[in-house]
């Protein structure tokens, strides 16, 4: 790629360097250059943030495609960072290649790497949007995970972002690049189950009976822990809200809704054509674990008004045999028949009527596996081509906003109303106070 295809305002970056960043740099010092075009060819240099998790699985997968290289790695935790530098050094390609990857524990200096062509930001929920917008402003096209943000407002400027610098985005709901999923909502779609009155979404995962409250705890040696906190409120040090648990506290992200509800809502929202609700309502509590670690519930039901039809979610954690014995998945509920789909495979139960069925039955149809390869297959291509993804940040912040809401009405125990046109809800103060962002200092909201 061109050296010069995006880079910083130099006397900024100097400035910024000299301060030992510890502030971000502001929007208007941040400039990306006009994005030049790619043909089939061409080489896409990526940067990864947030070494841990889904953050290497979404590499791993897109290293599968000719013409990917990985040329940054960035992490706050060392132990982590060495750990990936040491196994993509024995990755097939890059053993052919050669190409090493320069390490980073400040993700603002991998942003001034001038050679970065996209990033993907796989940090903990309360760091995706300061990545993802400064990246679009530094002119890289970014592949962020799922939830989109930790609030509606950071959505809000992700997509501002994006649009502004015409940055390829694309958001880890992967099951937007499945085939399985896209023939079952195509037969949701065309009539054959009859009128759709009720849509249901789940997660009941049987891992999470076991997370006991430990004591706070010395920072691991190697991990900068309050670059790991930024924005997030000011806290001791504790595993349990560290690697992979951070999911259960309401600083970094939103339990159970916003991981596995950020999948399968999305498929709801997709099945319908639809994007935010009218209004939501949503009981719940820590009923079969009450004593051990964590904020968020683990059971929740949540109900979405579309106006002609609801959506549910249903949550419980340490069980596994959800509705119609899935432990997660879609169910399209017509007056003909039900279409009911997972990731592994997608089935139509007729509705009986005597002794006949309203809507053809048909074998039971299976995924391949292959859905995450898809979606970064497709995130490649679209950085080449300059089209929009399977999942631009659109579609992430329109799911995200279910979700936030979903945890929002239970936080408040109360039903809340939503204005999408003003991205706010309608008559109460205390839940627009969950809609925004509130960052420690010095941390700020991006300007866009």
């Amino acid at each position: 790629m061109n050296k010069s295809r995006r880079q910083f305002l130099q006397n900024s970056t100097q400035l910024a360097a000299s301060a030992g960043l510890t502030t971000l740099l502001p929007n208007e010092v941040m400039v990306a250059s006009q994005p030049r075009l790619f043909s089939a060819a061409d080489t896409v240099s990526v940067g990864l943030i947030g070494c841990n998790s889904m953050g290497w699985a979404d590499l791993t997968s897109m290293l599968k495609n000719p013409g990917v290289r990985c040329i940054a790695l960035c992490d706050v935790d060392q132990n982590v960072l060495n750990k990936r530098a040491a196994d993509l050094a024995k990755l097939p390609s890059v053993m052919a290649s050669g190409q090493k990857a320069t390490l980073y524990s400040d993700f603002r200096k991998l942003l001034e790497n001038k050679d970065i062509d996209a990033v993907i930001v796989g940090t903990p929920d309360h760091w995706h949007c300061l990545p993802t917008v400064y990246a679009c402003q530094a002119g890289k096209d970014v592949y962020v995970e799922k939830p989109l943000a930790n609030s509606i407002e950071e959505c809000d400027l992700m997509i501002a972002a994006a649009r502004k610098h015409k940055r390829i985005t694309q958001v880890g709901q992967w099951q937007r690049s499945g085939l399985h999923w896209k023939a079952a909502l195509d037969y949701v779609q065309s009539g054959k189950i009859g009128t759709i009155r009720t849509v249901k979404t789940w997660a009941y995962m049987p891992y999470g009976k076991t997370f006991p409250v430990v004591a706070n705890s010395p920072v691991p040696e190697g991990v900068d822990y309050d670059m790991w906190l930024g924005p997030a409120p000011k806290r001791p040090f504790n595993r349990n809200r560290f690697h992979g648990t951070f999911r259960y506290f309401w600083d970094y992200a939103g339990g159970l809704m916003t991981d596995w509800g950020a999948h399968m809502v999305d498929i709801g929202l997709w099945g319908m054509k639809v994007s935010t609700p009218k209004s939501v309502m949503s009981m719940g509590g820590r009923f079969a674990y009450p004593d051990q670690d964590g904020e968020t519930p683990d059971t929740m039901q949540v109900l979405y008004d579309y106006g002609n039809f609801t959506l549910s979610w249903d949550h419980a954690i340490g069980i596994g045999r959800g509705p119609y014995d899935r432990d997660h998945g879609v169910a399209f509920i017509g007056t003909q028949g039900t279409v009911v789909i997972d990731r592994s495979k997608w089935e139509v139960l007729p509705e009986v009527e005597g002794g006949k069925y309203l809507t053809p039955a048909m074998p039971t149809q299976y995924g391949d596996g292959k859905d995450l390869d898809r979606h970064t297959l497709n995130f490649v291509e679209c950085i080449r081509s300059r089209q929009q993804t399977n999942c631009p940040v659109e579609v992430g912040r329109n799911v995200a906003v279910n979700a936030q809401l979903g945890n929002m009405a239970h936080r408040l125990g109360q039903k809340l109303y939503w204005d999408d046109a003003k991205s706010t809800v309608t008559s109460d103060s205390k839940a627009n106070e969950l809609v925004k962002a509130h960052y420690r200092k010095p941390w700020s909201l991006p300007v866009v």
